[in-house]
């Protein structure tokens, strides 16, 4: 995590919660770009993540309506998410205000249809080299307008950004590596099923706002 100006959030296909000291209460995602945010000296930050597919059913409206968002849970949840808001700022310590969280999401359940299958068989697909977004569809028996429908309803944006998102993820996990030596970039960009190392480049600069190079240096 870069710490230089603040907390550089990357994209991962995932929606938050976030509780942040009683300051902030908030949804956040799914982002298609960086997000920086100034953390407090001391502050405890107490949260829960939706993976890919899941914050639609989750949070109980369309992913999409959130895509790049940082709205407080009062304006999804309404009453429920002031209340909850109360509750936690009422709580003594991050664990139980955590298990709170929890508690809220869980009660949900019964309200809430199961993540659909057919998104979380998709995701399962993409990111990796061979993955091609376009004869995905046609794997899945189903059309890719009714593929995208549905992805931006439970991910919040379109099979093809979460692929790219998902492989920029796959680069930030070899960042150790890299830094080592132990791999090099174009190595990683056919690795990874980048075109070339200009490619990946391109992708990481408008995925994190840094070169490779920085990003993992600073990661």
């Amino acid at each position: 995590m870069d710490t230089g100006t603040g907390a550089r959030v990357l994209p991962d296909g995932s929606a938050d919660v976030v509780w942040d000291d009683g300051a902030e209460f908030f949804v956040a995602g799914p982002d298609t770009g960086p997000v920086v945010r100034d953390l407090r000296p001391g502050s405890t930050v107490v949260g829960i993540r939706f993976r890919p597919g899941v914050a639609g059913v989750g949070l109980g409206l369309p992913a999409s309506e959130l895509r790049d968002m940082h709205v407080t849970l009062e304006d999804v949840w309404g009453e429920r998410g002031k209340e909850l808001a109360e509750a936690l700022d009422g709580a003594a310590g991050a664990t139980r205000r955590r298990r709170l969280l929890e508690e809220a999401v869980l009660r949900r359940l019964p309200e809430i249809d199961p993540p659909d299958p057919l998104v979380l068989g998709a995701i399962r697909r993409l990111g990796k080299p061979a993955s091609r977004v376009g004869a995905l569809s046609d794997s899945l028996f189903v059309s890719e307008r009714h593929l995208r429908r549905i992805f931006r309803e439970a991910v919040g944006y379109g099979p093809k950004t979460l692929d790219r998102v998902l492989r920029f993820r796959r680069f930030v996990s070899l960042g150790p590596a890299i830094v080592r030596g132990e791999e090099q970039l174009a190595g990683v960009a056919a690795q990874l099923g980048y075109a070339d190392q200009a490619h990946l480049s391109r992708e990481i600069a408008s995925l994190s706002g840094l070169s490779p190079r920085r990003l993992v240096e600073t990661w």
